[in-house]
């Protein structure tokens, strides 16, 4: 079941086969996770709530998943409404911010080193742990799409389809994010 496409393995799971919803949980479970952990603002419990919520609306809602579709845009979806709907509860973010295209920006590009000696390794992390922490500093809309796109490898169309939003404004979000990650880590630097 595992070399099954996410398209059928729901159609596989509507004709009967219970189990094949084990394998798309299995799959989408730490994705879906992460996904909720960075939207909600990195609070593990409730990530894990409203993970599990998640996959609960999915299988009440998988008759009504469109086979034209993909199914991780899909589920991707499904977290980010549920994340939504928590925060809305939880009065946490401003939704003005959502809708409002002139704010801060993300993402600089890594290089692959297929052997680290372990000074590397830890100067990895004190890079990753800078490089998290600004991109947490950023808006939502902003660190969505670049968490998004080279993360969870989401094509802009993808996240556009996700997010409810155009192409254009998810390009738009994308090099804005770029931008002022650039821009917050070379201040940094400056005063370092």
């Amino acid at each position: 079941m595992e070399n099954y496409s996410d398209e059928q393995l729901v159609v596989k799971y509507l004709k009967g086969e219970k189990k094949t919803l084990d394998v798309l949980i299995k799959r989408y479970l730490q994705s879906i996770y992460s996904f909720c952990f960075r939207f909600i603002g990195n609070n593990q419990e409730a990530a894990e709530d409203i993970t599990q919520d998640v996959f609960v609306k999915v299988w009440r809602n998988l008759k009504k998943f469109n086979k034209n579709k993909k199914f991780k845009t899909w589920i991707f979806t499904i977290a980010k409404n549920t994340c939504l709907d928590w925060l809305k509860k939880k009065r946490l973010i401003l939704f003005s911010e959502l809708n409002d295209d002139d704010s801060d920006n993300f993402f600089m590009e890594n290089i692959p080193d297929d052997k680290p000696l372990p000074d590397e390794l830890l100067e990895r992390k004190d890079i990753a742990d800078i490089l998290e922490k600004t991109i947490n500093s950023l808006s939502l809309k902003y660190r969505l799409v670049l968490w998004l796109h080279y993360n969870d490898h989401f094509t802009f169309q993808e996240i556009a389809d996700i997010l409810g939003e155009s192409i254009n404004t998810i390009k738009t979000r994308h090099w804005r994010g770029i931008a002022r990650l650039r821009e917050i880590l070379i201040k940094e630097n400056e005063t370092k």
